[in-house]
């Protein structure tokens, strides 16, 4: 990941690089297909118009329009999708009469966002999303099982200690209408600066553009200093003496969240009520997630709540879900050597020739190979064995196979150098051999 690429953000792998990635793709759908989602995909490009419903990002997407336009004008703008929620809920809107819900998605798909390259940060993407959606209503239950689906999902990765920093939305709006300021969204947006400006530069912004007084910034930023793993948070939050109907109803719920991550997930989640979130379509439970002794990194999977982003005429489809940024773990994966893979390519076994004549019963026994299950190559060409041992040894294939002139065959395991007769429709490799595996840990600590 650090060789220099001819497109700034627009990342390629090498094939060692790709499996782990793909290591990772196919780890959290196991864990999201456990939990009961089903995968969708949506278009890569939507309306100008729909993606910019979430925010002012307009400089961050990229637009798309055909080099030869003959129409120019007549079809609306279109752009590609920079994350996977706004395309999600146009989805959703469009395929109600198709879905059953409460709907449980996954969605595994590249994304693109114009923004300043930086390790963990590309203008191309790969996301991997899970939401439940309902229709009219959906039980505060699905908020408490997504923080404990990503809590399971990330444990399964090559990746070191994270934790979860959870906060709900409405615990925080109810605090600050109890101090008696009116924009709760503009508070939001300030106190979600606090980790890059700091909290003198939030209590100025506070004042300045949202007529807090002083008193109120720092009640304000009191409570974004609250950090339990426990629910201790609870006492902490009643004791800043603020009272309102919607920061009891926040607080229950953040504490039903903690509460039952205590018993399943322990130690992976923490009430962190500095964590706000500064879109506005998020109306509960918020989160997001820092890699332990990585947190330069930013966070690897965030999300909400939300109840309102979906509608069909007086139809409301209330959601919450979380993303996983694929790309973001696999660059620290790589950079920091957490996992590597067994070998660079797939193939079990090389088939060598003895002869150029050989090479159709080659192939023949390839594909018996193949049959079971066991990746294969043949040579192209009857080279000596030696230079195509050292072929097979370079592309890091771990089996030999050879056939004799007088039929019979012998494999070798290029690792240990051992040789010995073998039965082509019996023979199987070891168990883990079998396939590419991915070995946690750098080779150093092996």
């Amino acid at each position: 990941m650090a060789r220099k690429a001819s497109l700034s953000g627009f990342p390629e792998l090498l094939p060692q690089e790709r499996m782990i990635e793909q290591h990772v793709i196919d780890t959290l759908r196991r864990s999201f297909e456990l939990h009961g989602f089903a995968s969708i995909e949506t278009r890569a490009v939507e309306t100008v118009t729909q993606l910019l419903r979430k925010g002012e990002i307009d400089k961050e997407v990229y637009a798309v329009s055909r080099l030869q336009n003959d129409d120019a004008g007549k079809d609306a703008a279109l752009a590609l999708h920079f994350d996977l929620t706004v395309p999600f809920s146009r989805y959703v809107v469009e395929n109600a009469g198709h879905l059953d819900f409460p709907f449980r998605r996954y969605q595994i798909q590249k994304a693109w966002r114009g923004e300043r390259p930086q390790e963990g940060r590309m203008r191309e993407f790969t996301q991997a999303d899970f939401d439940v959606v309902g229709d009219g209503e959906l039980s505060f239950k699905y908020d408490v099982e997504l923080v404990l689906l990503a809590a399971a999902a990330l444990s399964a990765l090559p990746i070191p200690a994270f934790k979860l920093r959870v906060n709900n939305r409405k615990l925080a709006e109810g605090f600050y209408r109890g101090l008696g300021l009116a924009d709760t969204a503009g508070v939001l947006r300030s106190i979600d600066k606090l980790e890059k400006i700091g909290a003198e530069a939030v209590a100025k912004l506070l004042e300045d553009e949202l007529g807090a007084t002083a008193e109120q910034a720092a009640a304000a930023l009191a409570l974004a200093q609250i950090r339990t793993e426990d629910l201790s948070f609870v006492d902490q939050v009643r004791a800043l003496g603020v009272h309102d109907d919607l920061l009891d109803e926040g607080l229950a719920e953040l504490a039903e969240v903690l509460g039952v991550a205590m018993r399943q997930a322990p130690g992976t989640v923490v009430a962190d009520l500095s964590i706000a979130r500064g879109l506005d379509y998020y109306t509960g439970t918020v989160v997001e997630t820092v890699l332990l002794g990585h947190e330069s990194l930013g966070s690897i999977c965030s999300g909400g709540r939300y109840d309102a982003l979906a509608r069909k005429g007086n139809r409301i489809f209330p959601g919450v879900g979380l993303s996983i940024g694929v790309s973001r773990l696999v660059a620290r994966i790589l950079s920091q050597e957490f996992a590597t893979a067994s070998r660079a390519v797939p193939t079990v076994v090389y088939i060598a020739l003895n002869s150029d004549e050989a090479w159709p019963q080659a192939q023949e026994l390839a594909a018996g190979f193949r049959e079971r299950g066991i990746a294969t190559e043949v040579a192209v060409a009857a080279e000596k064995y030696g230079k195509q041992i050292k072929f097979a040894d370079r592309r890091g294939i771990p089996f030999v196979w050879f056939v004799a002139e007088d039929g019979t065959h012998q494999v070798k395991d290029i690792r240990s150098g051992d040789q010995e007769a073998a039965d082509p429709l019996n023979w199987m490799p070891p168990a883990a051999d079998l396939a590419v595996s991915v070995v946690v840990g750098s080779p150093a600590d092996r």
